[in-house]
């Protein structure tokens, strides 16, 4: 964008607070603007006809939301809920649709951004077709040890519940704490309450890689 652009966005962005827990958005709806995650993390997720919850994505700081459905003018297929308490940066859709129609950098920038979440939502179905739950379930640890790091403790620095951990790995919420408990006994994790360790990061890699 150029500092005009910039300017316009800037002036008509509007900052909204969600509390950890409420909705962003919900699937099926008509979004007005896309949000920008500016603190927090947010699931996103798509209801199953068995009326089960599957997890997507976490979407972290600088990361957008809704813009597939403001571009292609559609209903959302996913919702996004707050992890955390979560501040984020609403853009009115006419910013966005409007530097669209006169700026081919951005819209370049725009499609590329798009064709990239269409390459993790292949990554998400090839996992889930080709790996069993154990397998999906350690990697599912080691993605958010990479990806939003460990506490002074060395805990797992994102705590997620039993329930949104099933809902990534894809597995009803009882198999995914029969595997954690069979884990921890393997010492491949520990725990302290809610919050969870990875004891034997080698050894979950090997698990998540293993055929």
């Amino acid at each position: 964008m150029n500092k005009e652009e910039l300017k316009r966005v800037s002036d008509s962005k509007v900052t909204k607070t969600v509390k950890k827990g409420e909705p962003i958005f919900e699937e099926g709806e008509k979004l007005n603007g896309v949000y920008c995650v500016r603190n927090g993390i947010s699931k996103l997720s798509k209801l199953s006809p068995n009326g089960k919850d599957q997890i997507v994505k976490l979407a972290t700081r600088g990361e957008i939301l809704g813009q597939r459905s403001v571009v292609v003018e559609e209903s959302t297929n996913l919702s996004a809920v707050a992890v955390d308490d979560m501040e984020l940066c609403f853009i009115p859709k006419e910013c966005i649709t409007d530097t669209i129609s006169k700026n081919p950098n951005f819209t370049k920038e725009m499609l590329r951004h798009m064709a990239h979440e269409l390459k993790e939502a292949d990554d998400v179905i090839v996992n889930m077709s080709q790996k069993n739950v154990k397998q999906r379930m350690a990697e599912a640890f080691l993605y958010l040890k990479n990806n939003f790091g460990e506490d002074e403790e060395g805990f797992l620095r994102l705590t997620l519940s039993r329930e949104d951990l099933s809902n990534v790995v894809g597995t009803a919420t009882e198999s995914c704490i029969r595997i954690i408990s069979e884990f921890k006994k393997k010492g491949l994790l520990e725990s302290s309450g809610k919050k969870i360790k990875i004891a034997d990061f080698k050894g979950l890699q090997r698990l998540s890689e293993s055929l």
